[in-house]
Parts: C-alpha cells; structure tokens; sequence
C-alpha cells in the first residue's frame, strides 16, 4: 500500500480550499435569494449564477484540496477530460437542484429534490474527479465511508437551499455560507478517507497532466471568476434597494398645470 498524504502542504491547501467552498456557497446564496425576490429572465439569470457560483466554488475546493495529495512511490497525474466533464458534471446538477427550488410551488417537495439532486451532483463531481487520476498503481474505496460522505453532501446541499429559502439578512448569509463551506470540505475529506492505493512501481511515464500543469492554473482562472462575480453581486442593488429607489423617486409631486386655481396656480387679480 501507499502511503496518503491529503495536507503534504501543511494546513494550507485545506484552508485554502475551504475558503473557497464558502465563497462558492455565499454566492451562491445570495444569487439565490435575488432570483427568489425577482420575477421572468431576472429570476432565470439569477438562478443560472447561482448554479455556476456554487458548482464552481465546490469544483475549486476539490482540485485546491487535491493540490495537496501525494501518494508516496507514484506521481500523480490527471486525466484532463474527466476532470472538465466532473466542473460540467458539478454545475449543471447543481443548477437543476437550485433551479428545482427556484421554481418550485410546493417548498418542502421542491428543498428534498433539490437539495438531493444537488448533494448527488456535488459527489458525483467529487467521485469523477477522483476517476481522473492516473497513478503508478491501483485505487479502491471503502463502500461505508462513500455512502457517508454521499450522506454528508446531500444534508450540505440541503441545509444550504434551506437557509437561501429562509434567510435573508446578509450577516446570516454569510454564516449559512460558512458552516456550508466546512460542510463541503468535510464531505471532501470524508471522501478521501475512503481511499486507499496499492502502488506498483513503474519506469513509464503516466498520461495526462500533472496538477501544476492543469489544476493550479484552473482553479486560479475559477477562484478569480467567483471574485470578479461576487464584486458584481455585491454592487448590484437588491429588490428592496430598487423598491426604495423607485419609491424615493415615485414621492415627488408632478408639476401643477399653470392656471388651474387650487393645484398650485397663481391665483387672478
């Protein structure tokens, strides 16, 4: 067997990743909680954020938490189309959970499906972006830690579209965020403890890319995204501030018709 190492960085790429798991799930959240105040293409557009903030976030905090795995005896390479397909895989399943809530009548019917349609979609990105490994040896899993962090990544996803359905305050977003972000990584890391490799020692170069080839770059060009995104949220006036915007100009009084005693005309002599 291989020895595991998933901080070979210390605790940097386990912070790193997680805060990047927040920020993907603030996001998120408040895109959702606009498109729940917003009605027709203003929902559907916020909705679509929403999924590709979320989707990103959880995708960026996999492959930074992978920066830092090694396996001793192996390098450790990527297959460069899987690990695309698991950041599509990520959004679009997410963007079906979050759209499920977006538009759903029923609450209750619309949180369970969406939040175990995103939970779903969060570990099957997880899963094949562990299939995009290429290694010197063999990797298997442990069946109940799998069925655990699948368990964790539906009741994450869940409580987060329970919490972008029922909060609303900016402080309580940011907290829902938080306690998401140390969700996702623990469903991450839960995942990871599933893993075990049996190396088999070889001369052979392995296909694919290496993660500072392929992964680094990515997840930079991801994390700056969900920034320049959140920067465009932050500035973008909500329902409320519009409502008060358009009130504050609706209260002037329209100009009285000249001659018109009563309405402000000046009266006859």
């Amino acid at each position: 067997m291989g020895h595991l190492d998933h901080a070979a960085y210390g605790w940097l790429t386990p912070a790193l990743s997680y805060v990047m798991a927040s920020i993907g799930a603030a996001l998120g959240l408040r895109c959702t909680v606009r498109a729940l105040a917003a009605t027709g293409a203003s929902r559907r557009n916020w909705l679509l954020t929403a999924a590709s903030a979320i989707g990103t976030g959880i995708w960026t905090m996999h492959f930074v938490a992978m920066l830092g795995f090694h396996v001793t005896g192996t390098e450790i390479h990527y297959n460069v189309p899987l690990t695309i397909l698991s950041l599509l895989v990520a959004v679009l399943v997410v963007g079906a959970g979050v759209f499920a809530v977006g538009y759903g009548t029923a609450r209750g019917r619309s949180l369970v499906l969406g939040g175990l349609t995103t939970g779903l979609g969060v570990a099957s990105m997880h899963y094949l972006g562990m299939a995009a490994l290429r290694l010197h040896g063999r990797v298997s899993y442990d069946p109940l830690t799998v069925g655990l962090s699948v368990v964790i990544a539906v009741v994450a996803a869940t409580a987060a579209l329970w919490a972008a359905l029922n909060i609303k305050s900016p402080a309580a977003v940011a907290v829902a965020s938080l306690v998401m972000g140390l969700a996702v990584s623990s469903m991450h890391y839960t995942g990871m403890l599933a893993v075990s490799v049996r190396v088999t020692p070889s001369d052979q170069a392995l296909p694919g890319a290496t993660a500072l080839q392929f992964i680094f770059p990515l997840a930079v060009g991801l994390g700056s995204y969900l920034f320049i995104t959140a920067a465009f949220v932050a500035l973008s006036p909500t329902a409320d501030e519009r409502a008060a915007s358009a009130s504050a100009h609706g209260a002037v009084p329209p100009p009285a018709a000249p001659g018109r005693r009563g309405e402000g005309a000046v009266p006859a002599h």
